[in-house]
């Protein structure tokens, strides 16, 4: 018998290839074109290792800390803390910052509050909660004192951390931790 050429097809013909080729290139291309545009969308990551970040504004631009340290002795600033939750900074009588800041969530259902300077309180118009200026329960429903974070004055700018040594106000492991 004459030897015969086999009838199996090789591994890829020359179509398969250029279609492999093809596609491969349109892959790249919407890869380099939608990538800038995806991280368009994400918020860049402004945390260091240890979970702090720099206090801002409503519009979250960076706040000076020159600028609540202008302030009167007492004052309470509101910014945007950590994961944006809204913190009171209080300027102390030496005009410095107070070493904790309040973040104002109402520990009963999470609504956030004005500080009354008159009453001297944080006041939660929800379900009527009221904290003393420290961030302790006065009168609930609220059951447990106000989350506290780490405060510090670092060049002009304000870094907060979170808190996780034991809550100064009550003595024991912070219920946030």
């Amino acid at each position: 018998m004459a030897e015969s050429v086999p009838l199996e097809s090789p591994s890829m013909s020359r179509r398969q290839l250029l279609n492999f080729l093809t596609g491969a290139a349109v892959a790249a291309t919407a890869t380099a074109a939608l990538y800038p545009a995806a991280k368009f969308f994400v918020p860049p990551a402004q945390e260091s290792e240890d979970g702090s970040i720099l206090a801002k504004d409503i519009n979250g631009n960076l706040i000076p800390a020159s600028q609540i340290l202008a302030e009167p002795p007492g004052t309470r600033a509101l910014v945007a803390g950590l994961a944006g939750e809204p913190t009171y900074l209080t300027v102390r009588e030496d005009g410095t910052l107070h070493p904790w800041g309040i973040v104002d969530n109402c520990t009963h259902l999470g609504c956030t509050f004005p500080w009354n300077p008159n009453e001297n309180q944080f006041q939660c118009p929800c379900h009527g909660s009221r904290y003393d200026p420290e961030g302790r329960v006065v009168r609930g429903p609220a059951p447990l004192p106000l989350k506290l974070v780490r405060v510090a004055v670092e060049t002009d700018f304000i870094r907060i951390s979170p808190w996780t040594e034991i809550d100064p106000r009550t003595g024991q492991k912070p219920w946030w931790v």
